[in-house]
């Protein structure tokens, strides 16, 4: 029996599909123990969009460690977290015409989400918040409220949240941004005024749903015309996942608020972020804190990738070049299972097989042939290559070549089975 079997909780989960003992990594390539290699398809969950040890950001850590640089500072002022606000205000705000001020929350997704949620309260003075079908926005209590999942939510009670579906739920078919209006309009609709609408633009577990930019602007048109702030969690699909830095850049939109964390270290350290417009910071000093909200270290990452992939065009060239490959593989397995479709945007695209059990054991024998990739929806039918911006174009297609022969081999193992009347 291993320690982890023997001493660590029953509550760990990726290891349990992803069995090896890692010891290295380097870009898009995971090492075990052994010596044998994976490509990384997971990347941390979309906390390493600049694949795993960036040898620049590896240089500055390493020489701000031996320099006895801070490691961490709670809100205290820091040379490195003053470096990192110049060059992220510089090469993400300005660029987009945005004054939001930055929040230092603590190291999660979850810990941001719910300043956001607490701080959309303060302002507005009320307490519903509109919330969507298949969202995922953390399991601290308050951000769990706002998440779909029933599994996440283990029937605890969790007020204060209202869902409503998504774009594209339950199908093709309902207006579901007219169902939004005509709830927030109609005072006998039973929704409460809410102090804010949360949302994912790609929501990554809930199975890579994406909303189109007409859905958005007439959500955020609701909001603003009730009252409510635009809350955009862009955890996952922020720090240039789904092309632009924001998963809604381009698209005619600025948020009250985005939450950011995974990537934004750049290096895989513990670090989270929101921005609020300047009319909304109206926390009281140390009104909403944390301990861990000062790691020096990772702001001393975050600013070598915010120089190095953000202050040109190139990043989002490479995405989009990436994206295309990744489309274009998926497009062809798509075609060998009947009722499969792509699903996402950006390098958050994904290949919905409407089975879970397929998706799974898809994932499993990939593992077996050296590739990392999770699954993720309602059933987790949908494989979900978080493939990192910068996997070299062969490495790429060598992944997407493993997947694919993974796929072809669960189908002739597979017993004949209907899909899942699943959700969009």
């Amino acid at each position: 029996m291993s320690p982890y079997e023997r001493h660590e909780s029953q509550v760990r989960g990726y290891c349990r599909r992803f069995t090896a003992q890692f010891s290295t990594a380097r870009g898009s390539e995971l090492f075990d123990t052994r010596g044998r290699r994976w490509i990384d398809f997971l990347a941390g969950c979309g906390a390493l969009n600049y694949g795993h040890n960036d040898p620049d950001m590896a240089q500055a850590l390493v020489q701000h460690i031996q320099r006895n640089g801070l490691a961490m500072s709670m809100d205290l002022h820091s040379d490195s977290k003053a470096e990192f606000i110049d060059h992220f205000v510089r090469h993400v705000l300005q660029p987009r015409g945005m004054a939001h001020r930055l929040h230092f929350t603590g190291p999660t997704g979850a810990n941001a989400v719910e300043a956001a949620l607490k701080l959309a309260r303060k302002c507005t003075g009320r307490q519903n918040v509109i919330a969507f079908t298949n969202g995922y926005h953390g399991v601290s209590l308050g951000a769990l409220a706002a998440t779909g999942n029933r599994f996440n939510r283990m029937n605890l009670p969790l007020p204060g949240v209202t869902r409503l579906p998504y774009d594209g739920y339950p199908g093709a078919g309902p207006d579901t941004a007219a169902l939004l209006e005509a709830l927030l309009d109609d005072p006998s609709g039973g929704v409460d005024s809410p102090a804010a609408v949360i949302l994912e633009l790609v929501q990554g577990e809930g199975g890579l749903n994406a909303a189109s930019p007409a859905w958005l602007q007439r959500v955020a048109a609701a909001a603003r015309r009730h009252g409510a702030l635009l809350v955009v969690d862009d955890v996952q699909a922020g720090c240039g996942r789904t092309g632009g830095f924001f998963s809604f850049d381009g698209l005619g939109l600025m948020p009250d608020m985005v939450v950011l964390s995974k990537s934004l270290s750049g290096f895989g350290l513990p670090m989270s972020l929101l921005l609020v417009r300047p009319e909304h910071d109206q926390w009281a000093p140390a009104e909403h804190n944390g301990t861990f909200r000062g790691n020096n270290h990772a702001f001393v990452t975050a600013t070598v990738a915010l120089q190095k992939f953000w202050s040109h065009p190139r990043t989002e060239q490479g995405t989009a070049e990436r994206a295309q490959q990744v489309a274009q593989a998926l497009r062809k397995m798509a075609a060998t299972v009947p009722g499969a479709r792509l699903k996402g945007r950006g390098l958050m695209q994904g290949l919905d097989l409407r089975c879970g059990q397929l998706a799974d054991r898809v994932s499993r024998i990939a593992f077996d042939n050296g590739l990392l990739v999770e699954c993720a929806g309602p059933h987790d039918e949908v494989l979900k290559p978080l493939v990192p911006l910068t996997t070299p174009l062969p490495l790429l297609q060598e992944g997407l070549d493993i997947l694919a022969h993974a796929l072809a081999r669960a189908l002739a193992q597979q017993q004949p089975q209907a899909p899942h009347g699943l959700a969009a």
